[in-house]
């Protein structure tokens, strides 16, 4: 029996927003969530002490990169991923699908799975759904994901229809690998592409088959917002009210908002990891190019709101000075701020949906941000 639950706690009376509670068997996920991304094993820049200060509940890793290297064999004697990177937390892995889709001319998908050539150096490998899986469970992730074909866009329907019923396909036998009762949760993966009966279809076909929570894949790769918008209205109230919800690989904090008015539970991205390492930094009023400049001589914190360890000691002018400087100083810090700015905005949703003002909540959040931009 699966050591998962979910608890609806709250919905918003104007939108489809939920505050819920997931219980996993290394604790307790308020949702709507926000999965810092560790690809390797590692949140870029960041101390699994300083993810705990921030109040990340939870992190994302990944089973393509872990599986090339160090080898999920390896992690598994040396006692699992929490033990290995010194998190005990909840991990969430995804199925290396997204990855192996990235890799373009290098794989070749067939009804067994992915075969495709490692980006480290060269050798040919092969990805299954039930290689996919025990790779996961080598890891002792707390929730895994099927595997899944990221569909790239824009796609010919044929080509949709064919991929995501092969998605489907590799669902169950995801389902059917699974070694055991070990209390890791297993989450399906909506695909369809930009295709309203397509995506449908999918959530359809995977409700039936049965998961402990539903995600949808494909967005967040290429289409415009609305697009990716209007995917979410199609799928998500096809979902389970008493199963978590999860869109992978987004996104923006507009689209994290939006997301959330939907229905959405869970997110994960690099945006805000990976921005902190180009000098972007996110502010309630926008964003902020720390390289610029203008900021030379600022003695401000990067956002006088923000209450977080970053904007509480250091100032502009110094973030700048590090990155100019070419600093590690200054990826951990930009980074430890940028997901504080995440983390924090998803406890601010959570707490407006408890308290009945998501509405007002989301109306001054895009008023804030509009009127900022980008400043610098």
């Amino acid at each position: 029996m699966s050591e998962f639950s979910f608890e609806l706690l709250k919905s918003d009376p104007d939108s489809r927003a939920r505050r819920g509670r997931m219980t996993t068997r290394r604790g307790i996920v308020e949702t709507p969530a926000f999965m810092p991304v560790g690809t390797q094993g590692t949140v870029k820049a960041m101390l699994p002490e300083d993810l705990k200060a921030e109040d990340a509940q939870i992190i994302l890793a990944n089973t393509y990169h872990l599986f090339l290297r160090p080898g999920h064999e390896r992690i598994r004697r040396l006692g699992g991923l929490h033990r290995f990177m010194n998190w005990d937390g909840p991990i969430l892995t995804d199925s290396g699908g997204f990855q192996v889709f990235s890799l373009g001319k290098l794989r070749k998908i067939s009804e067994e799975g992915v075969r495709f050539q490692s980006h480290l150096d060269g050798s040919h490998q092969i990805l299954t759904p039930e290689l996919s899986i025990a790779v996961q469970e080598a890891l002792g992730a707390d929730i895994i994901m099927v595997f899944d074909e990221c569909i790239p866009y824009p796609s010919p329907r044929s080509y949709v229809a064919d991929s995501t019923a092969l998605s489907t396909r590799w669902a169950e036998r995801s389902k059917q690998a699974r070694s055991g009762p070990d209390g890791a949760a297993l989450f399906g993966i909506v695909q369809g592409g930009m295709y309203p009966d397509l995506r449908r279809q999918s959530a359809e076909q995977l409700m039936d088959i049965g998961f402990d929570g539903y995600a949808l894949g494909g967005l967040s790769v290429g289409e415009e917002a609305e697009r990716m918008y209007e995917m979410m209205d199609v799928a998500l109230p096809l979902l389970p009210v008493d199963r978590p919800r999860y869109v992978m690989g987004v996104g923006t904090p507009e689209n994290l908002v939006e997301g959330i008015a939907r229905g959405v539970d869970m997110f994960d991205c690099v945006m805000p990891t990976r921005n902190a390492r180009n000098g972007t930094l996110f502010t309630s009023f926008g964003k902020i190019s720390i390289k610029q400049a203008r900021y030379a001589d600022d003695a401000n914190p990067i956002d006088p709101e923000c209450d977080c360890y970053v904007c509480r000691h250091y100032s502009r002018a110094y973030l700048r000075h590090l990155f100019q400087s070419n600093e590690i100083l200054a990826s951990m810090l930009n980074t430890r701020h940028n997901l504080h700015y995440y983390l924090n905005l998803m406890n601010e949703a959570r707490t407006a949906i408890e308290q009945g003002r998501f509405g007002a909540f989301r109306t001054d959040f895009f008023q804030r941000r509009n009127a900022g931009g980008l400043i610098g």
